[in-house]
């Protein structure tokens, strides 16, 4: 399949969860709800198996066949941006060879995050062992750089010697580090990958300096608003009512924070769906309890929050 260039690959991508069943495994019919829905509600594209949606907790049978299910439910490929990052070689490169093959938008790869101190070498090399690996020339590579969780930063001179040793297949990176100087760094030192800010929160002066978007866990029920903020960028730019779009994004992602994320999120889908089984998470993360969950719903409910 033919892979999209990487300059098409931007706007509002929502980081979305993976409801689970009651084995822990993913529900696919449950996640192609949610990503039908998330798309039809202010998306320009779906991070599937991140780290909202639990992908370390999921062996890489499970990864390859929720991709599948979501492809075969005729979610375009070209709309995804799918994670396949791993501690084992091995691991990363099946996902990333079979995301690669089905044509997805773009492969988000975390470096391997078990042994830490890891020097620059020991980044660059997974990163390259990777794409040796992978056999293919025609895909999308996303660094991904949360350090925070992770923690193994994905310094700039490691992006400078990928892009030297890979041009055309290392496309773009997530900053989910939360720094924003770092965000607007990578955007002027490195133009031609597509740099995308982790939150919602900095998606206007990432837009303004020259990024392509957010790939945000907040979209999951703040698409609308964050998709709205987009569109009025893309079609007046910076402004009052971008402004002021841009404050309420802010305080409802301030209201998400307040909360475990992931947990919350969920029981607020499944409190609006009717459906107390997508509230469950996957082990070792835990689901709200009753009282945290309704207070996180009265939270977003003061806040006005609607789901379409």
């Amino acid at each position: 399949m033919t892979t999209p260039s990487p300059d098409a690959v931007k706007g509002v991508f929502t980081a979305a969860l993976t409801f689970v069943d009651q084995d822990f495994a993913p529900d696919a019919d449950a996640c192609v709800t949610h990503c039908r829905w998330l798309l039809d509600n202010g998306c320009d594209g779906i991070g599937l198996l991140g780290t909202t949606g639990e992908a370390p907790s999921f062996s890489v049978a499970q990864r390859r066949g929720l991709l599948d299910a979501i492809l075969g439910a005729g979610i375009p490929p070209e709309r995804i941006i799918v994670g396949t990052g791993a501690t084992a070689l091995a691991d990363a490169v099946e996902l990333t060879a079979h995301a690669a093959a089905a044509g997805v938008a773009g492969c988000l790869v975390v470096p391997p995050f078990y042994f830490k101190g890891l020097t620059d070498d020991g980044v660059y090399g997974s990163f390259a062992a990777l794409i040796d690996q992978a056999g293919r020339d025609d895909f999308n590579l996303f660094l991904y750089h949360f350090p925070q969780m992770s923690a193994v930063p994905i310094a700039h001179e490691v992006i400078a010697r990928l892009l030297d040793a890979f041009p055309g297949i290392v496309a773009g990176l997530k900053d989910s580090s939360g720094d924003l100087d770092n965000m607007l760094a990578l955007i002027q030192e490195f133009p031609s990958m597509r740099i995308f800010s982790g939150t919602e929160r900095y998606l206007l002066p990432i837009l303004e300096a020259g990024g392509a978007g957010c790939i945000t866990a907040g979209g999951n029920v703040t698409c609308a608003e964050i998709g709205r903020l987009y569109r009025q960028w893309r079609e007046h730019g910076a402004g009052p009512e971008a402004e002021a779009l841009e404050e309420r994004v802010i305080e409802l992602r301030q209201r998400l924070e307040g909360f475990p994320m992931v947990a919350a999120m969920k029981s607020f889908l499944a409190r609006h769906r009717g459906n107390p089984a997508l509230a469950r998470t996957a082990p070792p993360l835990c689901a709200l309890d009753p009282g945290d969950a309704k207070a996180f719903a009265d939270r977003m409910d003061e806040a006005g929050l609607t789901l379409s």
